[in-house]
């Protein structure tokens, strides 16, 4: 979901949905989501021995039980500025772009004049084939992709329908350029588009038509 500050646009919690500034999250909790992306990054590639493994499970057993005795409600939203006083809206534990999510690897869409564009560098947490980005992440970015740009140019909706055409290998550890622009709208049909780009060339692309949802 996202909201342009210039427009007429539903605030979330019109929804039911409770609303989390970005600024006021604090320091200390965007660098433990730092640190245990890159945990989950080290887990994923350790080959330490079973003590260590068996010290750490514990550790990060209690470490999980201290956190879990306070829950944010499920569809929890916050707000992101992208650019030329827009304001994106989006639920905080996104897999792709959540400001509290470890695993996502925080696509972060910036406003440009033909939509949107972000810059993002992916580890093996991502991995498919060896030394390739994951197709299922591939799609994940686009859909992250055209779905916002969809939103800024129109108005908040859901992915009704998307195609992504794979060109050539998405490497991992290389600047991976993401854009994405409105093609057309029909009423509450938005056609959007996005591509990724590797070293200049296009490695993947998708269309894809999003529903504008009304506001209650």
């Amino acid at each position: 979901m996202t909201v342009n500050t210039q427009q007429t646009t539903a605030d979330p919690r019109a929804y039911g949905l409770p609303l989390v500034e970005g600024a006021a999250i604090p320091t200390e909790l965007r660098a433990l989501v730092s640190r245990v992306h890159d945990l989950i990054d080290a887990v994923a590639n350790t080959e330490v021995d079973t003590d260590t493994l068996a010290d750490t499970a514990a550790t990060v057993q209690t470490l999980t039980d201290r956190l879990n005795v306070a829950r944010r409600q499920i569809g929890t939203m916050v707000t992101r500025e992208i650019g030329d006083g827009t304001t994106e809206v989006g639920t905080i534990t996104n897999i792709v772009a959540g400001d509290t999510n470890p695993a996502a690897p925080r696509l972060a869409l910036m406003r440009t004049e033909e939509g949107l564009r972000a810059e993002i560098t992916l580890n093996t947490i991502y991995q498919g084939p060896p030394g390739l980005v994951h197709g299922g992440w591939i799609a994940a970015m686009l859909d992250q992709a055209v779905g916002s740009v969809s939103a800024i140019e129109t108005s908040p909706g859901l992915t009704a329908h998307l195609e992504v055409d794979y060109r050539r290998p998405t490497p991992l550890f290389t600047p991976l350029e993401i854009t994405s622009w409105v093609e057309r709208v029909e009423g509450r049909k938005v056609y959007v588009a996005g591509q990724i780009k590797a070293h200049g060339q296009v490695t993947a692309e998708g269309s894809a038509l999003m529903i504008r949802v009304e506001a209650p």
